[in-house]
């Protein structure tokens, strides 16, 4: 999920009911303090949560996050080496990859902010470890998903200044905007991550194919789509 909400909050009556309905398997992450506390700490409940899913399944699995949740996947993967084997997938919706630049967020050390909001300002020591070295493993999938309109994570307005897309490390990485297919899509930061359906075309494409999303199997009548 992301900062300051629960997989309920987040999924439940979006995401979820779409997986319900395709039989497709999926289990939910609920991190301690209400995604609030420190990203390390909610690391390793991801990092749990990988080992538990693939061993359970069997299989390599995708992981999909909306906003902290779509970046702090990666964090497990930085550093938990074992977790790469195991993840074939990873699915951002407006990820602070690269941290924001939001005066909201972006305040300094001292301020009083939660942590999580602390970490993911775009200097922060958090987000120069968490992309250090590499960006992204080989054997995985990236597809980075975000929106031109998106008022918390910042900047996200080209490919080139972009806080959500991944450019570096020998995974295969999509990096688009809901607006790269439709040009007029109005969804934000919020939204992006719950109801956009090009997003949604875009997750689905993702999960549905090898290797990351490929905008150009998205028909542009899901810019018409509610």
């Amino acid at each position: 999920p992301a900062t300051g909400v629960t997989p309920a909050q987040n999924y439940s009556w979006n995401y979820e009911r779409a997986f319900n309905a395709q039989h497709r398997a999926w289990c939910a992450v609920t991190m301690p303090y209400h995604t609030l506390g420190d990203i390390q700490t909610a690391g390793e409940y991801l990092v749990y949560s990988i080992r538990h899913m693939y061993h359970a399944t069997h299989r390599r699995i995708a992981i999909l996050g909306h906003s902290q949740g779509g970046m702090s996947m990666r964090w497990a993967l930085r550093w938990w080496p074992d977790t790469r084997a195991m993840v074939d997938d990873v699915i951002g919706l407006a990820g602070s990859n690269h941290g924001t630049q939001s005066a909201a967020i972006s305040l300094p050390q001292g301020a009083k902010l939660p942590p999580a909001s602390i970490q993911q300002g775009a200097k922060s020591a958090f987000i120069q470890a968490l992309n250090s070295d590499a960006e992204t493993f080989p054997g995985i999938s990236y597809t980075e998903i975000y929106s031109h309109t998106d008022e918390v994570v910042q900047p996200n307005s080209s490919p080139s200044a972009s806080s959500s897309s991944l450019h570096t490390g020998a995974g295969s990485i999509t990096d688009v905007a809901t607006q790269d297919i439709c040009p007029l899509d109005p969804y934000e930061h919020l939204l992006v991550g719950t109801i956009d359906p090009t997003a949604y075309a875009l997750v689905m494409d993702a999960l549905d194919h090898p290797g990351p999303a490929v905008p150009s199997r998205i028909g542009r009548s899901t810019c018409f789509q509610a």
